[in-house]
């Protein structure tokens, strides 16, 4: 056995409350080498002598990284503080305690020698998510470039490849007018990009936060548009960059007017004066990436803090948006993050803090701080196995398993996950323009549990490279759209919402074959089992257990044959 590899905190990380006084206490061990774990309890407080509190509950394996497997259980109880610890029994039969961060070769019965859980300070401190968001789909739209009512000539709409400064003059109206198109598609939620008033087309240097961009339009634009969103059982989610301004926003502007006599020489982190902003200098004040163009806000300064506050607040409370993108979010403090999450749920509870990072981010996912993250692991996960064939189908698989059995349980289906962006070259351009590629990444993100993200245009096969490259003009030309791969996401999504148990079935059968490329899934929900089968490589392979069972995705009986990068979803 394994000590090293076991892994339980007596924290809100490991035991937490799931509400109505349920709680999932969750263990990590090494792979493959537990096959049985047992959690012992008792009341701390009611000596044994006067009542015998004590039970066992089995936990049961849910879910593998590459190198642990997650034991989870849900237990009910009703104590002012419970009292635990852990029966391992390994592959061979040898067994061991684990309580409060020790081993044992014997039954613990020490109270003093098990791990501690205060009932009522973990429901006090119990993650409180969005209800509405569980799984729901996203759309992101990059204004200036989704869609106009403007006239606009097709050869600079379609331009391929696209640079920063061409104008295709997107606007909110222009979104407002293809509203039905996302409806059918199936989108739950948009989310926009920077739509504040700012000099560039991607808006990420904000100049005044308090009004829209001109050139998309006004308040009263934003209004109708939730308005109008919100009748057709959508939301709306906007782009917070809060981390950065543009050097024209009020208070940078003063500054270089100003220099040190400046009032709001605080409100950003300068070095020295003069300033440095000279392209290929390093600047004397800290930026987002050393880019002079985009001055760091100090969201330290309390007067920082309420100004940045009041800007959320005002445009929730103006146009009733349903909640946040917070660019660069992991460059900005968790003190502040703790109270814009305050404030912000004491506008409207339901609202949802979406974090940008492009990295795995248990510190700020503990229910004080966002709601959940853009799932970039998952991206390049994706994007790593399909794409560029770096990495085995197992690690792809222990991937989502590293985030499933280290998150809480209730940010796993509101995991923004995604295959592209607007800071990514585009997926299908990633796959060498490989359709099938797509397809597969696509079934893949779509059939799972989690908030999937389509980057508008992917769903139309539009293709483009790096930033700016990725940012080209929606195809709204049929003729230049890929109707079948509009139909596949169609289809997915459509699938996806009329069965539960892709969503929230327990998967009760798993097997991966790197030799193959296979990943096969059985999931089931209240007696009903799907069969999720897909295939990560060229070649036709079988499998023939398989063999006349319904496939969801074409309504036809499955042969028993995987063809090349397909999925089948079998009931």
């Amino acid at each position: 056995m394994e000590y090293a590899a076991i892994c339980h905190k007596s924290d809100k990380n490991y035991c937490f409350s799931l509400g109505n006084k349920q709680f999932l206490f969750r263990i990590q061990v090494k792979k493959g080498d537990i096959r049985q774990v047992i959690l012992h309890m008792q009341d701390k407080y009611l000596p044994l002598r006067v009542m015998d509190t004590r039970s066992a509950q089995e936990m049961e394996r849910r879910t593998s990284d590459v190198y642990h497997d997650y034991f989870e259980t849900v237990v009910t109880m009703d104590v002012v503080c419970l009292r635990y610890f852990f029966e391992l029994v390994d592959k061979d039969g040898n067994r061991t305690f684990y309580g409060n961060y020790d081993f044992y070769n014997q039954m613990i019965e020490d109270i003093e020698n098990m791990f501690d859980c205060p009932q009522n300070l973990r429901e006090e401190e119990a993650f409180l998510v969005p209800d509405w968001a569980k799984n729901k789909v996203f759309y992101q739209i990059f204004p200036s470039r989704f869609a106009t009512t403007e006239q606009v000539d097709d050869n600079l709409w379609y331009k391929a490849p696209i640079g920063h400064m061409d104008n295709l003059q997107g606007n909110l109206q222009g979104i407002l007018a293809h509203l039905d198109y996302l409806k059918k598609l199936g989108i739950d939620v948009i989310y926009m990009t920077p739509i504040f008033k700012s000099d560039s087309s991607h808006k990420y240097d904000t100049i005044d936060y308090y009004q829209i961009d001109p050139s998309f339009g006004n308040t009263e634009d934003l209004k109708m548009l939730v308005e109008r969103a919100h009748q057709m059982d959508m939301r709306v989610v906007l782009d917070g960059v809060f981390n950065h301004t543009s050097p024209k926003f009020f208070a940078f502007a003063d500054i270089m007017e100003k220099e040190s006599a400046s009032e709001y020489v605080d409100w950003y982190y300068i070095e020295g004066f003069p300033l440095v902003m000279e392209w290929g200098k390093k600047p004397n004040f800290k930026t987002f990436s050393y880019f002079g163009g985009m001055p760091k806000l100090n969201l330290s300064n309390p007067k920082v803090q309420d100004y940045v506050i009041g800007v959320a607040t005002h445009w929730m409370k103006e146009c009733n948006i349903d909640g946040w993108r917070l660019d660069v979010g992991d460059e900005v403090s968790h003190n502040f993050w703790k109270r814009f999450r305050r404030e912000v749920k004491a506008v409207n509870p339901q609202a949802i803090i979406i974090g940008e990072i492009w990295h795995y981010a248990p510190d700020f996912l503990e229910g004080d701080e966002w709601d959940t993250v853009m799932n970039y692991p998952f991206y390049k996960a994706l994007k790593a196995v399909l794409a560029d064939g770096s990495i085995p189908v197992s690690e792809f698989w222990g991937r989502i398993g590293f985030l499933k059995g280290n998150l809480h349980s209730k940010v796993f289906p509101l995991l923004l996950n995604m295959m592209d962006s607007h800071d990514t070259e585009r997926f299908l351009h990633s796959c060498g323009n490989r359709k099938e590629k797509q397809r597969l990444g696509a079934a893949v993100m779509l059939l799972m549990p989690g908030m999937p993200m389509l980057y508008y245009g992917d769903e139309v096969a539009m293709e483009g490279g790096p930033d700016p490259d990725c940012r080209r003009g929606m195809l709204w030309d049929e003729k230049r759209q890929d109707r079948s791969m509009l139909a596949w996401y169609q289809k997915l999504i459509a699938v996806r919402k009329e069965n539960p148990v892709l969503l929230d079935g327990v998967i009760v059968e798993e097997s991966v074959c790197d030799e193959d490329g296979t990943l096969f899934i059985t999931r089931e929900l209240d007696g009903q089992q799907l069969h999720l089968l897909y295939h990560f490589s060229d070649g036709t392979i079988l499998a023939p257990r398989y063999r006349g069972k319904q496939d969801l995705l074409t309504d036809r009986l499955f042969s028993g044959e995987l063809k090349a990068y397909e999925a089948v979803l079998l009931k």
